[in-house]
């Protein structure tokens, strides 16, 4: 395999620069073709540097123009250029003003980094490398200057000029061009500069912050689309507010812009003052946004505004603390969707999330810890170990500190570190010295990778009133990382009696127990609970309390004892997720077959009570519902995994279920109709959640009924959020009117881009045969924007990540078709084709013959060429482990 230049970057190598940049002005001339990038860097050499050591800026494919220090044009020996830097052999030992001028062209960056230009706007993508393709740069995240830039345009091509900061001026010039400037008072890394140039639409806002500043807010779009923006700005002005309340923090700029662009390898990006977005989680509106779709845009507009605190205003040191920043906001966001909507849905939606992707993660060649000690290509760390388990990695932080000291903890993290790029460890010690508490054992939890697994057996003793818990904990080896300490594991728990009600102890010992919290730190630890009358049912990990594997010895009838009768949500979900999940894998070991029938009823009764009870929303009975994914099913089963098993047992259930529920899902449907104007109110929602997930309990019967009413209720639908509901329905069911009621969607939305991913996405995760051609007749269509990193993952993403029978087909006719566009895409888009290719990552678990499909694709796709560092070290991960 040849790659683009090899590298690993190493944690332990990390060291400061030798100069420093603190003031950065730039001049930016845009035009069609070819952009000018005229930059001044206030350069200052560290404490301790030696005369004649080199200054050694980034760079990537840019044309250097001019080089001066102090205004004086530099010769030729005093300056070295290769394709990735420029080097000023011996700059003066003392603050001088480096002066460059460099050409580029951001018409042709399909690889979306840097400076590019999308459906006519310029803009930027800067995290985590793109400054290096705007000009040369100290292009590291411990770099902080305060930036001034002067943006310069045709005003017809780009009557609107936008860039980090506050607006300093503006102005008209000669040749029907103008000019903006904005300056940036808060020092931040290059990662954090934003441009925007273009004619966009827009609408206007304000929040007055709790100090009484006013703050002018923005959206900005294409022409016509502004409409679909008035739920974003709904949600940025929530975020702002929530974060006042909750963690006292105000924002500090004059203006907050936010600009939604169609050609985006993310979903947003959190320059300072300036954010930018890929569309699709800007705009909502009805008819063409689902539920899913609003709550997504609430999400990410709060994600990115909550990393003007955790993430701009203090940054990360080097990109190994990259969890410092996400996972620590991924967290905040969690906490304002819980605050707004559902505290236990949303719970349950981010476990689902961070067991279907991150333990998938976690279990094979792509395992890392939250923070790496060594990557080849950082552009593959924004993952959900990052992500997702970095965020339950705070979760236990404020779980074991509490709602008052994890706010402690915070405060004296940004007392200590505003303005500055900090680490894992500052972070920590913040928490350890506002609580007065030791955590050097739990930060292992973002140097270890892998997922632990807990063990929990009991015993009860009636004549002496006792009640023993018996935890055990492993994880098991990972890349790299061989031996595993054990972690710190907060569980929260209580114990139920035979009436359904808490039970209470006189005495607890053998280990650390606070309240409901059980401190678990050792590879194994007895407790023994005294003054138990009745042998109790335990309710173990509520609210998820730690990331980690959970097996217990309870029966399928404490399961559906606690499903019934548990206070805590999330675990009365589990219950029956636990129980269903019993049922398949004896299914599956059978063929795809159900085996008892017994089980099945008595899952079946559980689900009718809980629909029938008055306790939990109607979004939480939705979620119950839902059975154990096909990803959820493999996991448990581990290795020789036969997908199209998997996908007969998981339909064999849901039909079964769907059988014994039929008349309590036709009521509860028919129950749930509303004719009033759509409302994104919690009420609302719910109400379509629970209505929705009757209508695919009911298709998934497979009967002619079931398939007439999803049909009646997909053309009646006043909503995207209907409409899509009862066409997933049909699609996955395979129902004899799927392809007719998919070309159906298409024709109705095909001038929008955005839900045609829908349909895309869709029509990728048929589970038949004629997938994979209908799939290949799109890429075929001439009009398809093969370019655009939306559509490539709702087509092609959809298919390796979402249609497990199919893209593991035994042939590997499905492995080799992604391979092959993975070798395509990577030629233009590095990002979006390494992204894909994660898709192999349990290729190893498959059964035999799927298992050699596999590794013969991504052996050809190891032979097909030079590939780029990005594709190349997923690559080579993935088969290495």
């Amino acid at each position: 395999m040849r790659t683009e230049t090899e590298h690993t970057i190493y944690l332990k190598d990390y060291a400061p620069t030798p100069y420093f940049i603190d003031r950065v002005e730039l001049e930016v001339e845009i035009a069609p073709e070819k952009s000018v990038i005229h930059a001044l860097l206030h350069v200052v050499p560290r404490e301790g540097t030696e005369p004649g050591t080199p200054l050694v800026l980034d760079g990537d494919e840019l044309l250097l123009n001019s080089v001066a220090i102090d205004g004086a044009p530099l010769g030729l020996l005093a300056y070295e250029v290769t394709p990735s830097s420029l080097t000023i052999n011996e700059p003066p030992l003392r603050r001088f003003v480096l002066e460059t001028t460099v050409t580029i062209e951001p018409e042709k960056n399909t690889r979306l980094m840097g400076f590019y230009r999308s459906n006519g706007t310029w803009c930027t993508q800067c995290e985590p490398e793109g400054f290096r393709r705007i000009t040369y740069y100290l292009d590291r995240p411990d770099n902080l200057a305060t930036f001034n830039v002067t943006m310069i345009a045709d005003k017809a091509l780009a009557p609107v000029l936008l860039a980090n900061g506050n607006p300093a001026g503006s102005g008209e010039l000669e040749n029907g061009k103008h000019f903006a400037v904005w300056e940036d008072p808060h020092p931040k890394p290059s990662y954090l500069f934003a441009m925007v140039a273009g004619d966009l639409g827009a609408i206007h806002d304000s929040f007055t912050t709790t100090s009484g500043k006013e703050v002018a807010l923005a959206i900005y779009c294409e022409h016509g689309k502004e409409d679909r923006c008035l739920y974003a700005m709904d949600a940025l002005k929530r975020s702002m507010a929530w974060d006042e309340r909750r963690f006292g923090l105000e924002y500090d700029l004059d203006v907050f812009n936010i600009v939604a662009v169609s050609d985006f390898n993310f979903g947003a990006m959190e320059n300072k003052g300036l954010n930018i977005f890929n569309d699709r989680l800007v705009f909502a509106i009805p008819e063409t946004a689902t539920d899913a779709d609003y709550d997504n845009v609430e999400r990410v507009i709060a994600h990115e505004y909550f990393h003007n605190w955790t993430g701009d205003r203090v940054t990360c040191r080097d990109w190994f603390q990259l969890c410092l920043k996400e996972g620590l906001t991924v967290y905040r966001d969690q906490e304002f969707s819980s605050d707004e909507r559902s505290r236990p849905v949303k719970r349950i939606e981010d476990v689902r999330l961070l067991r279907s992707a991150q333990f998938v993660e976690d279990g094979g060649p792509l395992a890392h810890p939250p923070r790496p000690d060594h990557y080849r290509e950082i552009n593959n760390f924004y993952t959900t170990t990052v992500y997702e388990k970095g965020a339950e990695v705070v979760r236990m932080l404020a779980t074991m500190l509490g709602r008052e000291g994890f706010r402690k903890g915070m405060d004296l993290y940004f007392e200590r570190h505003d303005g500055q790029a900090a680490t894992i460890e500052d972070f920590v010690a913040a928490f350890a010295d506002s609580a007065g508490v030791n955590l050097d054992q739990f930060i292992h939890w973002y140097l270890q990778a892998g997922t632990p697994q807990v063990a929990i057996s009991d015993e009860y003793d009636a004549a002496s009133q006792t009640y023993k818990l018996k935890l055990t904990q492993r994880t098991d080896p990972t890349p790299g990382q061989p031996d595993k300490r054990a972690m710190v594991i907060p569980v929260r728990f209580g114990l139920i009696g035979p009436n359904g009600s808490p039970m209470g102890w006189s005495k607890v010992s053998g280990g650390k127990v606070e309240g409901d919290l059980i401190i678990f730190e050792t590879d194994a630890m007895e407790l023994t609970f005294e003054g138990i009358a009745n042998r109790p049912v335990p309710s173990l990990l509520r609210e998820f309390s730690a990331p980690v594997k959970l097996t217990t010895s309870l029966s399928a009838e404490d399961q559906l004892f606690l499903a019934r009768h548990d206070s805590d949500p999330f675990n009365r979900w589990q219950a029956l997720q636990t129980v269903a999940t019993g049922i398949l894998l004896d299914a599956v070991r059978a063929g795809g077959k159900l085996t008892d029938a017994s089980r099945v009823e008595a899952l079946a009764d559980a689900l009718r009570e809980t629909l029938e009870g008055g306790s939990g929303d109607d979004a939480f009975k939705a979620l119950t519902l839902s059975m154990p994914t096909e990803d959820n099913i493999a996991q448990a089963i581990g290795q020789n995994v036969d997908p199209l098993a998997i996908h007969e047992a998981r339909g064999a259930l849901r039909k079964a279920i769907a059988q014994r529920l039929q008349d309590r899902l036709v009521l509860t449907y028919n129950a749930l109709a509303d004719d009033s104007p759509f409302s994104t109110a919690q009420a609302a929602t719910q109400r379509r959640a629970l209505r929705n997930a009757c209508l695919t309990q009911l298709v998934a019967g497979g009967t002619d009924e079931a398939f007439a009413l999803a049909e009646a209720h997909y053309r009646g639908a006043t909503n995207m959020t209907d409409r899509m509901a009862a066409l997933s329905a049909l699609v996955h069911a395979n129902a004899p009117m799927a392809q007719a009621l998919l070309g159906d969607f298409r024709t109705l939305y095909t001038a929008d881009p955005l839900v045609l991913d829908k349909w895309l996405s869709l029509s990728a995760q048929v589970p038949d045969a004629g997938t994979l051609d209908r799939i290949k007749a799109i890429l075929a269509d001439p009009t398809f924007p093969k370019n655009n990193p939306n559509r490539l993952r709702s087509l092609v993403g959809s298919f390796a990540n979402a249609n497990p029978v199919q893209f593991a087909q035994p042939d590997g006719s499905g492995f080799r078709f992604v391979t092959e566009f993975v070798a395509d895409v990577d030629k233009r888009n590095p990002q979006v084709a390494a992204r894909v290719l994660t898709a192999f990552r349990i290729w190893r678990n498959y059964e035999p013959q799927r298992r050699a499909a596999a590794e013969s694709a991504l052996r050809s796709l190891e032979e097909s060429g030079t590939l780029s560092r990005n594709t190349a070290d997923i690559l080579g991960r993935t088969l290495a482990g």
